[in-house]
């Protein structure tokens, strides 16, 4: 176990416990000064505060006529000298004392304050303060500290106790160590009381008694009880059992996370410190600035904890550490610093050569450049984030107005994973404008209301104009610029047409649009009416000859190559000879339908019909 220091306090000849010995007299300027006219200095005649913790002194002083303080000295008092701690001017601490150093700071009430105070922080401290018109009034606090008692580590503690009870005849009750038995030396006492009951049974209490050091912190202990039975000798086993050691810290550590060597731009950092010691010591941390001085970071850290985080770290977080750990008990002070590095990419600019306009067909080179401590890679993307290219330099050949885009580098570092900057550039391409669609030939109807469509590419943007009046919308679509024109067609316009002209600065472009009249299907509908009333008719006709021929009112026969106005028929009966097939009827009947001879070939059976 730790030893503590019980209460302390200082007087003219040092350091003495328990009681407050009265101030050595006579101290000049301990007094209030009250003289009219002078600076008069108020203070609280003690301030008590417990070892470790922050002591605020407060100095309050009034001058005549709401006057201004010139400076406020600060002194503690050690065998009847004063030794100046600080001074202060509006708005600056001044520190004197390299045993205050770091540990002090002034409030805008002018009160002081002492973090971490140590026993020898236990002193009259006296406040000073002086005036350009009204002189000097000062004043003086006693400074006493506590801490609580800590039982003497030379002294065996108590372990554990170890009871059996209603067992015959006695048992025996041994002690553990880590699964090793115990034996009592010096360091390892064991007592034990036996207790005979009313039942003639015996009850056993065992407690062991045992000096720690900090390598038991992780000790296991627990007892044996041996019993006996008919013939033979049994043993019982406790739980196991640990105790709490504290002892002070020997070693310090300091670690930054995630990982020193990955830091990079906008991380937050945690800078760890820990050490071996239980409890833990208070802990602060430092930065070293300019000039070898350092920079109290504690306000920004958890003391108790050890952990100071940094929150979106830039190039100027970079520097060296400290973590100091003091213990309270013997006021030991260890430390350990580190150096934190953060990585960055800064700087990264894109040059374009040449860097006068461009023009259709010409060529450009993007150079980037960019600095760091690290090894670089560059890429190259479009405006659609695809990677057109790999390196510092981007070769644009055969410029169009197509090519026209904004570029982007890139700039990451391999070995810090997430580490990237880049720069975007535009590359414009300058020219007269160029048509790239028109609605031409367009088919209209006289009277029809239409659309006609222009649309062009260039830069500087240009215009679109028709020479035509009517309702136009202009719109952006991929870099170019298109112009619909809503119009009613009529005679003049059809036969014209229309005249799309886009002009900029560079020069202008135009392309005629021809109208085609679109005939109506009437006429083509006529044709195909009229013919299907012929096949209709004709169809009619027929059937019409077939049935006056079923009735017999048309007669039809074959006689070889007889004359139809042969003398011997009658011309008031029509008589047909048929020689063929039923084939030949029909072939017979169209003949007669039709008025016209067929050719033989087209006859059925080589024969000749007359009707």
């Amino acid at each position: 176990q730790k030893g503590c220091m019980g209460l302390v306090q200082g007087n003219g000849s040092g350091w003495v416990r328990g009681g407050f010995p009265t101030l050595p007299q006579p101290l000049h300027g301990l007094c209030p000064t009250a003289a009219a006219g002078k600076v008069e200095v108020s203070m609280l005649p003690v301030v008590e505060v417990e070892l470790g913790e922050k002591a605020r002194i407060e100095c309050n002083f009034s001058i005549p006529g709401n006057g201004s303080y010139s400076i406020i000295n600060w002194f503690y008092v050690e065998r009847h000298d004063r030794v100046k701690m600080c001074s202060v001017l509006p708005g600056e601490l001044l520190e004197e004392n390299p045993s205050y150093k770091g540990r002090l700071s002034v409030g805008q009430d002018n009160s002081l304050s002492i973090s971490r105070v140590t026993v020898q922080d236990a002193r009259p401290i006296v406040c000073q303060v002086v005036s350009d018109d009204h002189g000097v009034g000062e004043n003086s606090t006693e400074l006493r500290l506590y801490t609580a008692p800590c039982p003497d580590p030379s002294v065996p503690l108590q372990i554990a106790t170890c009871v059996s009870r209603n067992s015959f005849p006695t048992p025996n009750i041994t002690w553990y160590k880590n699964g090793e038995q115990l034996h009592m030396d010096n360091k390892v006492k064991v007592s034990e009381t036996v207790t005979r009951e009313s039942s003639w049974l015996y009850t056993v209490s065992s407690s062991l008694f045992a000096s720690v050091t900090r390598e038991d912190r992780s000790s296991l202990f627990h007892c044996a009880v041996h019993y006996w039975l008919p013939g033979q000798q049994r043993t019982m086993e406790s739980q196991n059992v640990s105790v709490t050691v504290f002892y002070p810290a020997e070693h310090v550590t300091l670690l930054v996370l995630p990982s020193p060597a990955l830091v990079k731009e906008g991380d937050n950092v945690q800078l760890v410190c820990k050490a071996d010691g239980n409890p833990a010591p208070m802990f602060s941390f430092y930065k070293r600035e300019l000039e070898d001085t350092w920079q109290d970071l504690s306000s920004l850290a958890d003391a108790n904890s050890g952990v100071l985080t940094l929150h979106d770290v830039n190039k100027s977080s970079s520097g060296l550490y400290k973590c100091q750990a003091l213990d309270l008990d013997d006021m030991e002070q260890l430390e350990k610093d580190v150096e934190l590095v953060v990585n960055y990419i800064e700087g990264v600019s894109v040059k374009m050569e040449p860097s006068s306009p461009l023009w259709e067909g010409d060529s450009v080179r993007l150079s980037c450049s960019a600095d760091s401590p690290l090894t670089l890679d560059f890429h190259w993307r479009d405006a659609k984030g695809k990677k057109v290219a790999e390196g510092q330099q981007l070769l644009l050949s055969n410029l169009t107005f197509e090519t026209s885009s904004n570029f982007s580098c890139r700039v990451t570092a391999q070995s810090v994973p997430g580490l990237e900057k880049s720069k975007q550039v535009a590359v414009a391409v300058q020219g007269k404008p160029r048509i790239v669609s028109i609605s031409s030939p367009l088919y209209v109807r006289q009277d029809e209301v239409v659309n006609l469509t222009c649309k062009a590419i260039a830069f500087p943007r240009p215009s679109v104009q028709w020479n035509i009046n009517g309702t136009t919308h202009e719109y952006m679509e991929n870099q170019h610029i298109a112009s619909n024109l809503t119009v009613r067609v009529d005679h003049k316009l059809l036969q014209a047409g229309a005249m799309c002209r886009v002009t900029n600065v560079l020069g202008t472009s135009e392309k005629h649009i021809q109208l085609l009249d679109h005939k109506t299907p009437e006429s083509k509908g006529v044709i195909i009416v009229a013919i299907i009333i012929c096949i209709l008719v004709v169809a009619v006709l027929g059937s019409v000859i077939y049935f006056l021929h079923k009735k017999g009112k048309i007669a039809c026969g074959r006689a070889g190559k007889q004359d139809i106005t042969k003398p011997e028929a009658r011309k008031d009966k029509i008589v047909v000879d048929v020689k063929s097939d039923k084939l030949s009827e029909e072939a017979g009947l169209l003949q007669g339908a039709n008025g016209d001879k067929r050719p033989a070939a087209d006859q059925v059976g080589q024969s000749d019909v007359r009707c």
